[in-house]
């Protein structure tokens, strides 16, 4: 699927993310492109055809953040949908979040994306975080093991 083909869509586009903590702290990725250029989500993007979501959530990883990842929970389901000033839905995404364990590499910002961070819970308020994305971080953060 090109770029362009996700703006005005004629069905919702499937979107895959990452929750990926190393230390006590969540790997942010800064939007290099549209939609939402400029804000900080979670390491992800678009499920190709035939793929499974694991293996897309592994592809997508690897290209945003160079780090090689294992999904192993699924984290959240929801929707992301932006209108236009008219009112006409410009975006419309069903994005499923997994949380990961990092099994190796060094994070280096893939083509898609502008920056990387590595963010304590307490840190993550200064972060312009797309629409959605806090609470997931804030229920993964909470459910995961060892966690008190």
């Amino acid at each position: 699927m090109a770029r362009d083909d996700r703006r005005y869509p004629r069905r919702p586009i499937l979107g895959i993310g990452a929750l990926i903590f190393r230390r006590g702290r969540i790997l942010l990725a800064e939007r290099g492109t549209e939609p939402l250029k400029g804000y900080w989500s979670l390491p992800g993007g678009v499920l190709e055809t035939g793929e499974r979501l694991e293996d897309g959530i592994r592809r997508e990883v690897l290209e945003e953040t160079g780090l090689v990842v294992e999904p192993v929970e699924l984290a959240a389901i929801f929707e992301r949908i932006i209108a236009d000033a008219r009112g006409r839905v410009e975006y419309h995404y069903v994005l499923i979040d997994y949380i990961c364990r990092l099994k190796s590499g060094r994070p280096a910002p893939g083509s898609d994306v502008r920056a990387l961070a590595w963010v304590a819970e307490k840190d993550l308020a200064g972060y312009k975080l797309t629409h959605g994305t806090l609470p997931v971080i804030l229920e993964a953060i909470h459910k995961r093991p060892g966690r008190k």
